[in-house]
């Protein structure tokens, strides 16, 4: 079949108009790998992004030159046809594959009844979001500047760092999913996101990040938290004998809270923001040398060089080195604890899903995208966790709407849960935070030992 007659068929599925002729005669076909900085691929077709004004804001052109198709579902939960229609259609994708299936019946009704709790344009930040958002940066402001003015102390230290794990949770990562500020509050979000430079980490590095791991979550070879923390911890359950598996990972239950509290010392002396090209989201194959990423590292190695001086060197400026050294130590432990102590339990739990989309490698069947968000996530407590971890312990609900604030999700979790039975969904949840916090720990264990394979051997039969 000729490329324009493969093609015709992919822009009907697109919406675009069948008398485009001139459009469709003057399109090109490409590999994924050969697509522009300039140009991103959606269901296999490829749109141009410099003729294009992006009403979120322009972090859109941070993914240029990368298949975007199920970060396009995940961000767009009102999509339709006519959203592409407003971008310039380019060429078609000659080796475009998809493992995920969007508008199934599971995800039709989910959002249906999701819609009616929260209507459309009232999913941003409510007063209670922005209230506590307030307070937040407040918080961290008085607490950063008697750091720097004053000097530190075991208790500011412990004090900053509680300071800024809450903007983590709470604030910039409503912000860097666009759910802080609706149309007209743009900015909202934009702002609120830089909150990931001023605690050590960065929103571009982020969102190349993070978004990849919403779109792939617990896909062992797609999702960049899943083997982020290679080779000293295990997330992945892989088989027995895989390449990856070490011995000491028999015994990572033991040190996989001290492991973690490196985060804050790995994330702040990172080099990978001197390019803003996040290796784990480069390791899938994602594209990070596009103008508007090269546009975007001075002003984040600038910020970063600011909290450096901030947080690591004034110490010294009150203290002897010892005394200065250990409170650095205190107040990034403290931060790494609270943060990746919360982000491990979203995913890692008994029976999680680990392998989303064994289904299509095995049948060639598409798997729901919806269905795998819920069963590789879980959900702990109420409002009053909501309030304090920025709606993250709501795990489930905000991998179905990431869009959305965190404000909404105690407000849908009945909803989702009773969606979630009615087609037979796995949802996990947990009513207290020690309840999914032993499971993690249950999984961890199970996962460095290859358990769960051990009891997938057929027995032997000889007695």
């Amino acid at each position: 079949m000729a490329p324009n007659a493969i093609f015709r068929r992919r822009v009907q599925f697109s919406g675009l108009k069948e008398n485009e002729d001139e459009t469709i005669s003057t399109v090109t076909v490409k590999r994924l790998k050969e697509l522009s900085p300039n140009e991103v691929c959606i269901q296999g077709n490829i749109y141009d992004l410099d003729s294009f004004i992006h009403p979120g804001g322009n972090s859109v052109n941070l993914y240029g030159g990368n298949d975007v198709t199920v970060q396009y579902h995940m961000m767009h939960p009102y999509h339709t046809s006519k959203h592409l229609e407003k971008m310039k259609l380019v060429g078609s994708i000659k080796d475009y594959e998809l493992e995920y299936a969007f508008d199934t019946p599971f995800e039709r009704e989910m959002k249906k009844e999701v819609f009616k709790i929260v209507g459309r344009g009232r999913e941003n930040g409510t007063p209670g979001y922005f209230f506590r958002a307030t307070f937040y940066i407040s918080f961290l402001a008085y607490m950063q500047y008697y750091w720097v003015m004053k000097g530190s102390s075991v208790t500011v230290a412990l004090l900053l760092g509680l300071a800024q794990a809450w903007i983590g949770l709470n604030v910039q990562h409503d912000g860097n999913h666009g759910a802080a500020g609706g149309r007209g509050r743009i900015w909202i979000n934009d702002l609120f996101g830089f909150g990931a430079d001023f605690i050590g980490g960065s929103k571009w590095l982020w969102m190349e990040q993070h978004t990849t791991h919403h779109a792939y979550c617990n896909h062992a070879e797609k999702d960049p938290d899943s083997f982020s923390a290679e080779p000293m911890l295990l997330f992945n359950d892989y088989p027995l004998g895989h390449p990856a598996r070490k011995f000491f990972h028999s015994f990572q239950a033991f040190f996989f809270l001290p492991m973690l509290s490196f985060y804050w010392l790995s994330s702040v002396f990172n080099p990978q923001i001197l390019d803003l090209r996040h290796r784990g989201a480069g390791g899938i194959g994602l594209q990070m040398e596009n103008d508007f990423v090269k546009s975007r590292r001075k002003y984040a190695i600038a910020i970063r060089l600011l909290y450096i001086y901030w947080n690591v060197v004034t110490p010294f400026m009150h203290h002897n080195w010892n005394v200065a050294l250990s409170h650095i130590a205190l107040m990034g432990m403290t931060e790494s604890l609270i943060l990746s102590m919360l982000f491990s339990l979203s995913h890692n739990f008994e029976n999680s899903d680990r392998d989303p989309s064994k289904i299509y490698r095995d049948t060639n069947v598409h798997c729901c995208w919806f269905k795998s968000q819920v069963e590789t996530s879980c959900t702990y407590g109420g409002f009053i966790s909501g309030c304090l971890t920025g709606g993250l312990n709501f795990q489930v609900e905000h991998h179905l709407f990431p869009r959305m604030s965190s404000a909404w999700y105690p407000f849908i979790a009945p909803t989702v849960r009773r969606v979630c039975k009615k087609h037979g969904v796995k949802y996990a949840y947990y009513p207290w935070i020690w309840q999914n916090l032993i499971s993690t720990f249950k999984y961890m264990h199970q996962a460095g030992l290859g358990s769960n394979w051990d009891l997938m051997q057929p027995l032997s039969g000889n007695n």
